[in-house]
């Protein structure tokens, strides 16, 4: 498969006008060709448009449907061969073997994903039937289900150009929720980043899926992230890189009128701990009648039964919330009411709240 230097937006290869880069080899410094267009408001607006525009019909989809797509994205990554790994052992400076097993995971995070969306369990599914001979008023037939909050965007990391890039967990998790995804390509691999968007491309088409269940774009700078994050269209956003550019997105997400479900950023360097889901975001939708499809992104590394469960619309809109860090990391954002110091009931009343919109402990 020929590199182009092309995003895709839906079905479609685009060139970007709005500056040009190159990758860089790091072992020797020679820039890589060919040259990629950065992406700008135009294309942003365009990705998102097909992503809200193929939502209704992709969070629709049969449990058994969405499985095969996932086996199928897996399928295509593994069919890229030698040219992927190669690719990515020039872009990144990284050795053969941990580039193998980099594929392996993620062809593996994919496949656990498939499995799990096949098994169902993680809908949650709950049926009241009506009683309409109750007294002193009928009760209606009540339905619960777990459903997909919409499009989701994806930050690709600059160290994993695999498992945590565009296919990666935030990816696979969100595809198996019912979200369509947007991908942002880090500019230190976009030659490995476009050949595993075409497999997604590609699996979109052979699987009859809208073809705005997928795109990939990359910029020059930060505009076309912050487009990204502001954009009403896009509910979710999965981001691993610098704490800088984290809390650049976080302030940009908290300019929306709306709010928007967000992953903490998590160190490039990948010694921070993984980013995860707020079970109080794991809330549910009633309904009289019929139930719409479920889900919802997670975890970035591994855990698909947690990451079904993370992302989920349960009828009133996404809480921002910021799991707990460990010792070196300090909280980003402002800090909840703490309660008492040193007494259990203090430390419980700083996460636990009577209001069930707040967000739960984790």
């Amino acid at each position: 498969m020929t590199i182009t230097g092309e995003m895709l937006i839906g079905a479609r290869s685009h060139r970007g006008s709005d500056g040009e880069f190159r990758a860089v080899d790091p072992a020797t410094g020679a820039e890589l060709e060919p040259a990629f267009g950065g992406g700008g408001v135009a294309e942003v607006e365009r990705a998102c448009a097909l992503a809200w525009a193929a939502f209704d019909a992709f969070r629709e989809t049969g449990l058994e449907a969405r499985a095969a797509f996932l086996e199928t994205i897996a399928a295509n990554i593994l069919d890229l061969g030698d040219a992927l790994i190669l690719r990515a052992m020039a872009e990144s400076g990284l050795p053969r073997p941990r580039l193998e097993g980099e594929r392996g995971r993620t062809v593996g995070q994919l496949r656990l994903f498939a499995q799990t969306v096949r098994e169902g369990g993680w809908l949650e599914a709950r049926i009241d039937p009506a009683q309409p001979e109750r007294k002193p008023l009928p009760r209606p037939d009540v339905r619960q289900r777990h459903i997909p909050l919409g499009p989701v965007a994806v930050f690709g990391a600059s160290n994993f150009p695999l498992a945590f890039s565009v296919a990666g967990g935030d990816t696979a998790s969100a595809l198996a929720a019912g979200c369509p995804v947007v991908v942002k390509g880090h500019s230190a691999h976009p030659g490995t980043s476009e050949l595993v968007g075409r497999a997604i491309q590609a699996a979109v088409a052979s699987c009859g899926l809208p073809e705005g269940v997928f795109s990939l774009l990359f910029g020059v700078g930060n505009p076309i992230g912050t487009a990204l994050v502001t954009d009403p269209r896009i509910k979710a956003v999965g981001f691993t890189g610098s704490r800088g550019g984290g809390l650049a997105l976080m302030a940009a997400a908290a300019r929306r009128p709306d709010r928007l479900a967000r992953r903490r950023p998590c160190p490039d360097g990948g010694g921070g701990p993984p980013a995860r889901a707020d079970p109080g975001l794991c809330g549910d939708e009633q309904h009289q009648s019929g139930l719409p499809d479920a889900g919802g992104a997670g975890r970035a590394g591994g855990g698909a039964g947690q990451g079904l469960r993370g992302l989920v619309d349960h009828g009133r809109r996404p809480v921002l919330h910021q799991p707990r860090h460990p010792a070196g990391y300090r909280r980003a954002g402002p800090r909840p009411f703490r309660g008492r110091r040193g007494g259990g009931a203090g430390r419980q009343r700083r996460f636990d709240h009577a209001d069930p919109g707040h967000p739960r402990r984790l």
